[in-house]
């Protein structure tokens, strides 16, 4: 039997959303049988002649960083190993995700790697860490947009919960989640300690 769902119209309705369904893809492209936040968002589309993307798209964009933002404890904001963007409550980040879908460092691919241990000094948001690299061009940013997704889905890094940063800011996962790390950590052997 599917759960009625309210219809949603501003952040504090997307943020009950996200907690009911517990894990939500962003736009209708998320598929693998998950909710979207695309389908119950009840905004107008662009009309015709309008100019920019329409009420719904700039919301839905808006609240995929707003939700995490502002509601830290409550909900994240990662990438799924198909590669969509979701949000989910942070339950089913600690009870499920996390413990399902975390890979060492060490099992990801030596372009991971090194784009983690820049991320170990500060957070920088994807620009920088391109020119950094200097993977601006193709194939080198091909290979650095797979890499820095690698990292998103194994849970090695999270973008930055901050309502200031314009562009996706990337953060170790254990920086920002330590209390996510710390339960798997202890919960899997507790003599390892966090």
């Amino acid at each position: 039997m599917k759960r009625r769902v309210s219809t949603v119209r501003t952040l504090k309705q997307a943020r009950a959303y996200v907690l009911q369904v517990r894990i939500c893809g962003i736009f209708s492209d998320a598929g693998v049988g998950i909710p979207n936040l695309w389908e119950v968002v009840d905004l107008p589309h662009r009309q015709p002649g309008e100019k920019g993307w329409g009420q719904k798209v700039v919301a839905i964009w808006r609240w995929k960083n707003e939700l995490p933002a502002v509601y830290p404890e409550e909900i994240f904001y990662g990438k799924i190993p198909t590669g969509h963007a979701v949000l989910m409550n942070m339950d089913h980040l600690r009870a499920e995700h996390y413990p399902k879908h975390y890979r060492p460092l060490s099992e990801c691919s030596p372009l991971a790697q090194r784009i983690y241990e820049r991320l170990k000094l500060d957070p920088l948001t994807t620009g920088s860490l391109r020119k950094e690299l200097n993977m601006t061009q193709r194939p080198e940013r091909n290979r650095f947009d797979r890499a820095l997704q690698e990292l998103q889905v194994t849970l090695n890094i999270a973008r930055r919960n901050s309502l200031e940063d314009e562009n996706d800011t990337w953060v170790l996962f254990s920086d920002q989640y330590l209390d996510v790390v710390q339960t798997r950590t202890h919960g899997s052997n507790p003599a390892q300690g966090g």
